[in-house]
């Protein structure tokens, strides 16, 4: 099963803005992903309240994985860049 760890980026976490857009970019891949904290089970990522509720902070480590074949490699490098990223500061869509 593809998997790829990460920093959160996000200055304050993964709150209510940064969650809805990964979570977004998580839903646009079609593809089962989840997120986990160490010491945490693994949750859906496709689900907002999930991501909110693990409490990853600014500077903390998660691990997406994907149990899928096709696209899942590709699909986890986005991901993770986007996690990476201090989405709190990134311009919103129109």
């Amino acid at each position: 099963m593809p998997q790829r760890t990460v920093t959160v980026g996000s200055h304050l976490g993964l709150h209510a803005r940064p969650a809805a857009l990964f979570v977004r970019a998580v839903n646009e891949t079609g593809l089962p992903v989840t997120i986990t904290r160490d010491g945490q089970d693994p949750v859906d990522a496709r689900s907002v309240l999930a991501v909110m509720a693990m409490g990853a902070g600014h500077n903390e480590s998660v691990t997406l994985s994907c149990d899928a074949d096709d696209g899942a490699e590709a699909a986890l490098d986005t991901l993770a860049e986007l996690l990476a990223s201090d989405m709190d500061t990134a311009p919103t869509e129109a």
